[in-house]
């Protein structure tokens, strides 16, 4: 099987400081993949050089298997690359429906004309609500976002990345400041991707881990510790001994 994203051999250094070492990482169609690490190992800065925010030093970077290294943010969102941040990037003062439309007008290469024809389209706003109404948003679809909870924010943002058909989704810690009632919605509408998107997510809670992941890598001091399994993670020493005896069960 042809691998959807295929990281190797990646470096990044800030200065004299190593933050990113030697790292491998390879998804398959349909993964439901977590990256998990204490504080400070890289994970965010490790999704910011996989998805263009940062330029690495040495390695190279696969999507579809084509080489995207040297390639624009922009360019990997266009050609299947997306993701979420762990403070939302959202358009407050706008209703849930303008910003995933917003989204979608994007990917068609019209999002420069969207307050107008744009948004006229009806073939934007179709997709907008089917998308709205595959994560349990359609009864939202008009309100502002700075009136929602916190948790529905999280999942309007997912709305808006598939808004840009991607391949290949990152989840920058998508629970994060979601209250633990509202974290399992979250959870649902991931569950209810499709297979043809491969899914990495960086996740401090392990209940959501667990939850969520087919197999896990974990990242420390910039490099991959180890990666397996749920089951074989969870009994790894090596890891518990890096959580410092934090409980890993599922």
């Amino acid at each position: 099987m042809t691998s959807v994203l295929e990281v190797k051999g990646l470096y990044k250094s800030f200065g004299a400081l190593s933050v990113t070492h030697n790292v491998h990482l390879t998804l398959e169609p349909g993964a439901r993949h977590a990256l998990i690490g204490p504080n400070g190992a890289g994970k965010t800065t490790l999704i910011n050089l996989i998805t263009g925010v940062l330029k690495q030093d040495q390695g190279s970077i696969f999507l579809n298997g084509e080489d995207v290294s040297t390639m624009k943010e922009a360019d990997r969102v266009r050609s299947g690359l997306a993701r979420t941040f762990q403070i939302n990037q959202l358009f407050r003062k706008l209703t849930v429906l303008e910003n995933v439309a917003l989204s979608i007008s994007e990917r068609q290469g019209n999002g420069h004309i969207f307050w107008r024809p744009a948004w006229k389209n009806s073939n934007v706003l179709d997709e907008a609500m089917a998308l709205l109404a595959q994560l349990g948003l359609q009864d939202n679809a008009l309100n502002v976002i700075e009136e929602l909870p916190y948790g529905r924010q999280r999942l309007v943002e997912i709305a808006i990345t598939l808004g840009l058909s991607p391949k290949v989704l990152l989840l920058d810690e998508p629970a994060a400041g979601v209250p633990s009632s509202e974290s399992p919605i979250i959870l649902d509408a991931v569950d209810a991707l499709g297979d043809d998107i491969a899914v990495l997510i960086i996740e401090h809670d392990m209940d959501v881990v667990f939850r969520f992941a087919k197999s896990i890598s974990v990242l420390v001091s910039g490099a991959i510790l180890t990666e397996g399994t749920p089951d074989e993670i969870a009994a790894d020493e090596q890891v518990r001994a890096v959580y410092l005896g934090e409980s890993l069960d599922a």
